[in-house]
């Protein structure tokens, strides 16, 4: 029994993502991206440091267009407009991957209530009647299939493997168990992608935004011009802010949704573990002897 149980209570158990291996796969991915922009950055300031010194003539900013003091746009349309057909190509794929992210977010938090996966009402009728020997084999498959709940469900694989050996049960639960735990699992993976790839979509997009801005200030002749060079440089670094912004509270979500499948299959084994020790027929041999000593105690009185 000891032994069959701590099989279950891994089988149920050790499909557990573990958040860590995220940000390993994310580091390990972009590791080799850092250096080239860190020497694109580099290089570009030292070239601009070499060139002529920058004049104090800039270019008069539009009536409708918002710039700074370095003469980068500010409001988001002239940032789109400054970005040209890059900032398009990536703003579907974030815009997207937002959408993606809140609504998985959201049903995942309304799935893994705990009132819905392990209903307290369901659990404590169906175990006390269970112990005060209310329910026979039928009686209470009917009921586990009144309920839609996941630890129904798994009550039921046992209920329907009643008066076997205590092994039997057990691998019955552990086959409706897995079941039920991958379909708790089933959008977090969904999750777990947003997470990982808008960061590295963001890096691609700096990394072409760089080219670009390298090769506009090349066509122009300006190479000493550090204020047109920085513009470039940071409306290159938009995408990394932005999958940077999408990937962090996906990643915390993940990890919060993570935790609580987690602390809901521990608790479904542990009552999955209270039915085998009163319908295996070990359970409910030792139950008759039980109410056999007991009656003959009464007719000895």
């Amino acid at each position: 029994m000891t032994h069959c149980s701590s099989t279950t209570r891994r089988t149920l158990t050790g499909t557990a993502i573990r958040p860590r291996v995220i940000t390993a796969v994310l580091w390990k991915l972009s590791r080799p991206i850092l250096p080239l922009i860190l020497v694109i950055l580099i290089g570009g300031v030292l070239a601009a440091q070499d060139g002529p010194p920058p004049t104090s003539e800039t270019p008069p900013a539009t009536g409708a267009q918002k710039t700074d003091a370095l003469g980068m746009p500010t409001d988001p349309v002239s940032i789109m407009k400054q970005l040209g057909w890059m900032g398009w190509l990536f703003l579907v794929p974030f815009v997207g991957a937002t959408l993606i992210a809140l609504w998985y977010s959201v049903e995942r938090m309304v799935v893994l209530k705990r009132s819905r996966v392990i209903p307290k009402p369901f659990v404590d009728r169906f175990l006390e009647h269970i112990r005060q020997g209310k329910l026979d084999r039928n009686s209470s498959l009917k009921l586990c299939e009144q309920s839609d709940s996941p630890i129904a469900a798994v009550f039921a694989h046992g209920v329907r493997k009643w008066g076997k050996s205590s092994v039997e049960v057990e691998q019955a639960i552990i086959d409706g168990g897995e079941r039920q735990v991958s379909e708790l699992r089933v959008h977090l993976r969904v999750l777990n992608g947003v997470a990982t790839v808008t960061p590295l979509l963001g890096l691609l997009g700096t990394v072409l935004g760089m080219i670009q801005a390298f090769n506009d200030i090349a066509t122009a002749g300006s190479m000493g011009k550090t204020e047109q060079l920085a513009v470039g440089i940071s409306l290159a670094l938009l995408t990394t802010a932005c999958g940077l912004m999408i990937a962090i509270p996906t990643l915390i979500m993940y990890m919060y949704l993570s935790g609580r499948v987690d602390a809901l299959v521990m608790e479904m084994d542990y009552l999955a573990q209270s039915v085998v020790q009163m319908i295996s027929a070990e359970a409910l041999a030792e139950q008759r002897q039980q109410r056999e000593s007991g009656g003959r105690t009464k007719r000895a009185v």
